[in-house]
């Protein structure tokens, strides 16, 4: 088995959108106001041209299993991104592969000079929050910025300095 860890490229946009889509539905978190009705979740390499962002996409054996990416979101302060669209298939987790993407963005943010990275998430996605804690995310109390992922209940802060 191999793993790979690379940036996204067009033909990459169907494949990783039904990922963050079939995820979503597994856990029960298919509701409005998350990325599952999100437009720009159909076209994540036009998204991720963004300057400062970046999209990865997870391979096993050179299948797409999954992503995740580091986004400059709206409203959020000039020190902070966001952890974005962070999906893998049921056969790709417990393999390290969520870490090894993790680290991957936190690397580019930190080089990219964000302070802080922020996450938006729901109490579905159990097994995720759980390694995000133990990554060194805190729990906030309300959200930041404007991302428009309304049916998003739990907001974390990981202060990339720390690494």
């Amino acid at each position: 088995m191999t793993i790979n860890i690379r940036p996204i490229e067009v033909a990459d946009n169907a494949t990783i959108a039904n990922i963050i889509r079939q995820t979503l539905k597994e856990f029960g978190a298919d509701k409005p106001g998350t990325v599952y009705y999100d437009d720009t979740t159909d076209h994540l390499y036009e998204l991720f041209l963004e300057v400062n962002s970046t999209y990865y996409i997870a391979t096993i054996d050179d299948e797409v299993v999954g992503g995740a990416g580091i986004f400059p979101s709206a409203g959020l302060p000039h020190d902070t991104c966001e952890l974005v669209k962070m999906y893998l298939l049921p056969e790709a987790r417990g393999k390290g592969i969520a870490s090894l993407l993790i680290d991957k963005c936190i690397s580019f943010a930190k080089s990219s000079g964000f302070d802080h990275i922020y996450i938006e998430s729901m109490p579905e996605l159990k097994t995720a929050l759980k390694m995000y804690e133990k990554k060194g995310w805190v729990y906030l109390d309300r959200p930041m910025g404007n991302t428009g992922h309304t049916g998003c209940q739990l907001w974390m802060l990981l202060y990339v300095t720390k690494f």
